[in-house]
């Protein structure tokens, strides 16, 4: 028995292009209804989101088999946390904050055993072997692991280069927030020099035959990002959609009471 099929991957090097939503309720009931909606993927963000190992669990756990395919985002590229997050069943992971070609070769090594890398072999008692159900897991788990590291900044933007050299890399997601605040135009990621970057670092990953990923609920955007290359593409966040929703119920009976 080997380690289970990543469809993302294999639908992602296939050159499908996938649409999924931000999960940053942290809460396993809200991720369920989530993985109803008939998104490709969803992301379950342990970066912004009030999440720990136990939370992105539980709710890997909801979102697993029911049709979108789920990531973690993880805070940052501590190799124990990706270790952790790999142990309770991620195949797939988005590391943000990648500015140099060493970090992004760690990252990758993080997620590998040994010869390839330096993840610690503890599977065994891990959900992602299925507590030792998987007899080959250690062999095969590699195999299935899809790794997005995210370039945000203008540092990030001139490592592309190299970062795309690596191989282990399945693609790189470019952050237009972060990237706008480090180009000078904080909270303004809809400006015109921020979205010519991103085109323009779209098409450099598209070109080097990586997958090129992006968030914005900005759907003219995303239509251009997708023209430019992009094939992993984030228009949603729970958070903003719950918000809105209910914002918009209260003034509309608010307005028809007056």
């Amino acid at each position: 028995m080997t380690a289970p099929h990543n469809t993302l991957k294999s639908r992602l090097k296939a050159g499908e292009v996938l649409y999924g939503c931000w999960l940053g309720m942290a809460d396993p009931y809200v991720a369920e209804i989530a993985a109803t909606s008939g998104f490709d993927w969803l992301l379950i963000d342990g970066e912004h989101a009030p999440n720990d190992m136990p939370s992105l669990s539980a709710q890997l756990a909801v979102v697993d088999g029911k049709g979108p395919s789920p990531m973690l985002r993880l805070p940052d590229d501590d190799p124990t946390k990706i270790k952790q997050a790999l142990d309770i069943g991620a195949q797939s992971l988005l590391i943000p904050m990648i500015e140099s070609a060493a970090q992004a070769k760690a990252a990758y090594r993080a997620t590998r055993y040994p010869p390839q890398g330096f993840r610690g072999v503890g599977a065994s008692l891990a959900r992602a072997s299925r507590f030792s159900a998987i007899e080959d897991y250690l062999t095969t788990a590699g195999d299935q692991i899809c790794l997005m590291l995210q370039a945000e900044s203008v540092a990030g933007l001139a490592a592309l280069p190299e970062v795309l050299a690596i191989d282990g890399v399945d693609g790189v997601f470019i952050g237009p927030s972060d990237l706008a605040a480090d180009m000078g135009y904080l909270g303004q990621a809809g400006h015109p020099e921020v979205q010519a970057a991103v085109l323009g670092a779209i098409r450099q990953i598209h070109g080097a035959g990586k997958v090129a990923g992006v968030l914005s609920t900005d759907l003219g955007f995303t239509a251009q990002c997708r023209a430019a290359g992009a094939s992993f593409i984030g228009v949603g966040i729970d958070v903003l959609i719950y918000a809105q929703a209910m914002r918009s119920l209260a003034s509309a009976v608010k307005q028809g009471a007056s």
